[in-house]
């Protein structure tokens, strides 16, 4: 703003600059916020015709916008829903979740859905980057072969493995490379309507252990993160394409102040311990009350002069603020108690999206695919069977890390999820998401 609200001259004094450099960078900058808003051509020329002033995007009314507006599918009705109608072009779109959580499925449908024409598709070819293993082509043909919205349309229209492009890249030196100067080129000139990365983390997670995590190589991983996120919005609002990347997740750690803070269901951001017997009221995995011994002298613990001892939360932690970016450990908080910390059930299993905050801000949205472990024992199965033969509604099973004479057992089958994290064209998902299970015939939500 400096740079065009005050004069050139006092603008060099205070960053120690030739004059003439700053006038030169000062009128190239108006040049090109006129020509953005449409006020002069790009030859430089003032734009004449009501069409040369509509072309820039900064002078397109909402109404624009919206007729403009187009998503990819996932050509499942209620998962669309709560995408909003779908991953719309133009922005970063990350899918994170654990390994068996549904990624893959989740990209190869976007590779053929996108390729169907509005309002399920952009109608365009499509372009699939691997970091990992190389683009499952069988999955793909089964896909067109029996998914219902792809095997009734007709071979005009339906989508074809010719119009995906795939790319290797095994290291991180090949992928900055291919990304840099290979991508913006062959989105050009094939006209993509999507680019996958699967995944972001992988050659970066490799070159981290590699360099054995030293602080200089964080930070150079942060400054190539930040140029990684800067090429691929650039190269997403200038083509109008949807670029998703896959994320891997890793275990998260809570501090012990956050964790026993949390253990004890806090809404307002104490916890309190009674200075006489020092115990506190705790919740257990299962969701009834217990008593946690808590001596009031450890732990920052200070008097309240009643007695009682309080434990502060710090709501500016990363431990709690977290959740409403990672997509773990929101799930139990009521709409109207935004500040209670995450439940001892959630806290078994929390996950934290890898390459950490810095590639967070790149993104523009982030799609969450959780996956739970649905376990039952023989005394739930006898309970359920008598329900079904009264006809009563059975008990619901067990979910959680279940164990069984001390050793962990088997999971009955696993439940998978879907929820939106953060995103500029729709609301975060409340609760716990939409469920859906993984066919043949491709990815469905499960009806309630």
């Amino acid at each position: 703003m400096d740079l065009i609200s005050l004069d050139a001259v006092e603008v060099a004094k205070r960053a120690q600059l030739p004059v003439l450099d700053i006038r030169r960078l000062s009128n190239a900058i108006s040049i090109e916020l006129q020509n953005s808003l449409g006020m002069i051509t790009p030859g430089g020329q003032l734009a004449e015709t009501s069409n040369q002033q509509n072309s820039s995007s900064l002078r397109r009314s909402g109404r624009d916008l919206i007729e403009g507006w187009s998503t990819i599918s996932t050509l499942d009705e209620k998962l669309d829903d709560v995408l909003g109608g779908g991953i719309p072009p133009g922005y970063i779109t990350e899918i994170t979740g654990e390994s068996g959580a549904g990624k893959t499925q989740f990209l190869l449908t976007s590779l053929l859905s996108a390729q169907l024409p509005p309002p399920h598709g952009t109608g365009r070819p499509t372009m699939y980057i691997s970091t990992e293993a190389s683009l499952n082509t069988t999955r793909l043909a089964q896909l067109l072969r029996i998914h219902p919205r792809l095997c009734s349309l007709p071979s005009s229209e339906k989508p074809s493995l010719d119009r995906i492009l795939s790319i290797n890249v095994p290291d991180l030196e090949s992928q900055d490379h291919i990304i840099r100067y290979q991508l913006p080129v062959s989105v050009r000139r094939h006209h993509v309507g999507l680019v996958i990365i699967d995944s972001v983390a992988s050659n970066y997670r490799a070159e981290l252990d590699a360099r054995r995590g030293d602080a200089a190589s964080l930070g150079r991983r942060s400054a190539e993160l930040v140029r990684l996120g800067a090429l691929l919005r650039e190269l997403a609002r200038a083509e109008n394409v949807a670029v998703v990347v896959a994320n891997q997740v890793a275990d998260r750690f809570m501090s012990e102040q956050s964790r026993l803070s949390s253990s004890f269901g806090l809404g307002v951001g104490t916890a309190t311990a009674t200075a006489g017997a020092g115990v506190a009221a705790g919740v257990t995995a299962r969701g009834t009350a217990a008593a946690v011994t808590v001596p009031p002298s450890s732990g920052g613990f200070y008097p309240t002069g009643q007695g009682e001892y309080q434990y502060p939360l710090n709501r500016l932690s990363l431990d709690h603020q977290q959740r409403w970016f990672t997509g773990w450990g929101d799930e139990d908080n009521d709409e109207e108690d935004i500040h209670s910390g995450p439940s001892s059930t959630m806290m078994l299993n929390l996950k934290t999206p890898s390459l950490g905050h810095t590639w967070t801000l790149q993104l523009s949205a982030r799609i969450v695919l959780l996956k739970e472990a649905i376990y039952v024992n023989p005394k739930e199965e006898e309970e359920e069977e008598d329900s079904k033969d009264r006809g009563d509604d059975p008990t619901p099973r067990t979910t959680g890390n279940e164990m069984n004479n001390g050793r962990e057992r088997d999971p009955l089958r696993w439940q998978r999820r879907m929820k939106v994290v953060f995103a500029p064209w729709t609301a975060p998902t409340q609760g716990r998401g939409v469920e859906f299970v993984i066919r043949p015939e491709g990815i469905t939500s499960k009806a309630l």
